[in-house]
């Protein structure tokens, strides 16, 4: 059996994944030989499992990991921390995620772009105050709600609309933990609706909590959940509209 620090590491990997990934541990005890697929882990938990062990072991499990059981898991990072030597290289982060949204560009483009409402968009925002705006440009605080250990995390960015082109180019001003934050949102029209597009890149200060490979898992992670939720209240206005246009014509 792998073991870490006295413990074995196979434990260890569970309790990551009842923690932080919606393991029923029952389940894990009842089939060992089970693959996280099995055990019920869907893509965003296998994100997540990702995050936390590229955090505490600095160890890169790879994206088919849904086919592997724990022991595997286990039996991966021990042969990784193992080897020992030099860390592997942290190369700056970069995450690209998208979707279609069944709306018109126009109105994906008006309400994504409404910074101001974006506590009412976003489901991670409590609140925003536009400190400037000067043309095309605005300047703003956000702050998110409370994450899990009670912290509230707040920073000022800086957005560039671009309509012509279908792209907005926005930065940290304040970069907290992050060395340097850009970001690079992308629209355009196909026949299902718009596709919106997210790029980010960056690259993490060396005493931050998280290094360039676990804020990538966890930005990716929180990218999906984020857009499917726009997704969905943006095609909710999408109807309304479309109601009220249609009893207007009656």
């Amino acid at each position: 059996m792998t073991v870490t620090r006295g413990r074995p590491l196979t434990a260890e990997i569970t309790d990551i994944l009842v923690a932080h990934c919606g393991l029923d541990a029952a389940d894990a005890a009842r089939a060992p030989d089970a693959s996280l697929e099995e055990l019920g882990m869907d893509s965003l938990a296998l994100l997540e499992l990702s995050a936390v062990v590229a955090d505490r072991y600095r160890v890169q499990i790879p994206e088919q990991a849904g086919v592997l059981t724990i022991p595997a898991v286990a039996d991966l990072v021990a042969e990784a921390t193992e080897a020992g030597g030099d860390p592997p290289p942290d190369p700056p982060g970069h995450t690209e995620n998208g979707i279609v949204v069944a709306a018109p560009l126009a109105l994906v483009w008006e309400i994504t772009n409404d910074v101001a409402n974006w506590p009412d968009l976003f489901t991670e925002y409590a609140s925003v105050q536009i400190l400037e705006r000067d043309g095309r440009t605005v300047r703003f605080r956000l702050t998110m709600h409370p994450d899990e250990n009670g912290t509230v995390w707040s920073w000022v960015s800086e957005r560039t609309t671009d309509w012509a082109n279908r792209e907005v180019h926005a930065h940290r001003v304040e970069t907290g933990p992050f060395e340097y934050m850009k970001i690079h949102w992308r629209y355009a029209a196909e026949p299902e609706g718009t596709r919106m597009t997210w790029t980010q890149d960056f690259a993490m200060h060396p005493q931050a909590p998280l290094d360039n490979a676990g804020m990538t898992a966890r930005i990716n992670a929180n990218s999906l959940v984020q857009l499917s939720v726009i997704k969905n209240r943006i095609e909710q206005v999408a109807r309304e509209r479309a109601a009220t246009t249609g009893a207007d014509d009656e």
